[in-house]
């Protein structure tokens, strides 16, 4: 097999090509969770001998990947404290155009998105954006897909502002043994910024206008009804689903009391007995028909709003996020309500509710879901693999000695790293134990926080990306580019930076960032030049991604709230792509002159 050679490439490059490729189209068209299926890609490299030991896990002890990890624990002390809730809450104001709203929005976003996961700091935002609109009569959807673009163009101004930045700085410092300054893409990133905004004011009216996904709940023809069962009711010892009222077509049964107002776990197989008491969530006028077709009473002729429904209860919306592995299923058809003590009331998709039983509806990505919930209820008890996003702001902690505290040790973080006086590891690493030391969180809190799912990603996009470099495909996808665009660097550049950005709208923007660092590399070198420019325009390129809302993490988070379609991204999406691209090439050609290499 080792003398084995096709169109330039070797066995074990094949191997990589085809485990790529093959990874890509299993996280495009199944529900299989990413972490899953770049762990099993990296298997099947180190079992076919591509890779070996050292290499196969070298993605663990990553640096970068080791920073990244620990900044979920300094961003854990932040929220703890209160600070990003206090930043969030006093920020927007009170802008009285739609120009100055967009400005008030993106650039304090872009600048907490500098230094914080944007992830954390547009999942901050959403909720306080809508009421914002609201108070401005502008359609969240204005506002949201800026809110995501900002916090992407804001992560690229620092080194630590996003993923791709610190994987692609970290494999440099390893082939170079030269560290990238913290600070070393603020400028062309203030500048993308700065263009990004303008763009975005000057495009707005591709931006769409939709309706909230809420307000299709907001319909004051829907109550919840208390119906009884009498004691001569012919369904008596039947099942809910035998009688056909475990569901109406536009509602369900939320609760169900036997006798002494015991709550009844609600399923199709619930005997019915009389005197049993049923709580509809639905249209009133199809509650009605389906209580007389079945013989069915008021309970006491209670109906009530929604909200009142019980003193131990409340209202939560969710929203099904791309990747979520209830996408395709219904709720009737899972343990999901029995699972989590919460019962599906409705449903709504683009902002309006579905006309049918929410739990027979089969589930897409950016449905929202109206739940109702025990008191007690804590979105995190929801697995991460159900990609359900809450935004309803609850337990905001009160401001106090924690809150300076935490403040005082981000920003010592952040300024002793962009001095060069601590390496960012060291500094993220003695902010993290500052942290805990000074109890801005608990231990449980630091683990808690942090996402192994996106950590097992991101070592594994190291390693693929070695493979990548390993097995000459780097190398020989930089000499076709050579072939194809000539000697001209800028032209190679950007060429290189358009595939890149065109890959991460539908992969992990870390994943591209870490395959296409070997290429950029290797083309870099071919033409004569110190890579570092370059490195610098691919990182920016990687994380500026605006054409579909599977790009970014932060798009996948807006999608449900500001009920939109797929296309609306791509409306003005690809518009920002190929101006952001421009203004990447220009500005980062006037930062760091290209240098031929000595």
């Amino acid at each position: 097999m080792e003398t084995f050679e096709l169109l330039g490439f070797n066995f074990h490059a094949w191997i990589t090509i085809f485990t790529v490729f093959g990874m890509f189209t299993v996280m495009l068209f199944t529900k299989l969770r990413s972490d899953l299926v770049f762990l099993f890609a990296v298997a099947i490299l180190f079992v076919t001998g591509v890779l070996d030991t050292k290499e196969a896990f070298s993605g663990i002890s990553s640096p970068a990947v080791i920073t990244i990890g620990v900044l979920f624990v300094v961003v854990a002390g932040l929220t703890h404290t209160g600070v990003l809730q206090y930043i969030t809450k006093y920020l927007l104001g009170q802008p009285n155009s739609y120009s100055k709203a967009v400005t008030r929005l993106m650039l304090p976003v872009a600048l907490l998105s500098s230094f914080l996961s944007n992830t954390t700091v547009v999942s901050l935002f959403v909720n306080i954006v809508k009421m914002w609109a609201k108070k401005l009569n502008v359609s969240p959807s204005k506002l949201l897909i800026p809110l995501s673009y900002a916090s992407g163009m804001g992560g690229v101004c620092t080194l630590f502002g996003t993923p791709p930045n610190m994987i692609i700085s970290g494999l440099y410092a390893e082939e170079t043994g030269n560290s990238m300054n913290v600070l070393a893409t603020t400028i062309p990133g203030l500048f993308c910024l700065f263009v990004g905004i303008l763009s975005v004011i000057a495009m707005r009216r591709l931006l769409p206008d939709r309706k909230t996904p809420e307000s299709a709940f907001e319909s004051t023809g829907e109550y919840t009804v208390e119906l009884q069962v009498p004691s001569d009711n012919p369904y008596i010892g039947q099942t809910l689903g035998e009688a056909g009222i475990y569901s109406i077509k536009s509602g369900s049964l939320i609760k169900m009391y036997h006798f002494d107002d015991i709550p009844t776990p609600i399923t199709e197989d619930e005997p019915i007995m009389g005197g049993d008491h049923l709580i509809y969530a639905g249209q009133i006028d199809e509650i009605i028909e389906m209580a007389y077709n079945h013989q069915l009473v008021s309970a006491d002729h209670h109906i009530f709003s929604m909200d009142e429904l019980d003193k131990y209860t409340k209202l939560r919306t969710a929203y099904v996020s791309f990747g979520s592995d209830m996408i395709g299923e219904t709720i009737g058809g899972s343990s999901f309500e029995k699972d989590y003590d919460v019962m599906l009331a409705a449903v709504s998709r683009f902002g309006e509710r579905i006309k049918e039983a929410p739990r027979e509806v089969k589930l897409q990505a950016g449905d929202t879901l109206l739940l109702i919930c025990p008191k007690h209820f804590k979105a995190d008890s929801i697995p991460s693999s159900h990609r359900l996003h809450f935004f309803d702001a609850e337990n905001i902690p009160n401001i106090g000695y924690g809150t300076i505290i935490s403040t005082v040790i981000m920003i010592a973080m952040v300024v002793l790293s962009a001095l060069n006086v601590i390496p960012l590891l060291q500094c993220a690493f003695l902010a993290a134990i500052g942290m805990l030391i000074f109890r801005c969180c608990t231990p449980d809190q630091a683990m808690g926080s942090i996402n192994w799912d996106i950590l097992i990603v991101f070592a594994a996009s190291v390693v693929l990306g070695l493979s990548i470099q390993k097995t000459g495909i780097a190398e020989r996808l930089a000499l076709g580019i050579l072939d194809v665009c000539g000697t001209n660097p800028i032209v190679v550049m950007t060429a290189i930076c358009l595939v890149g950005t065109f890959v991460t709208e539908f992969i992990s923007n870390t994943a591209a960032g870490a395959m296409f660092f070997p290429i950029m590399y290797q083309a870099a070198e071919k033409l004569g030049y110190e890579p570092f420019p370059f490195l610098i325009a691919l990182m920016i390129s990687v994380s500026c991604s605006f054409a579909t809302p599977i790009g970014s993490p932060t798009h996948m988070l807006v999608y449900g709230p500001g009920g939109y379609r797929f296309s609306d991204f791509m409306r003005i999406g690809l518009l920002m792509n190929i101006i952001i691209l421009a203004a990447n090439i220009f500005i980062v050609n006037i930062v760091y002159p290209l240098t031929p290499l000595p």
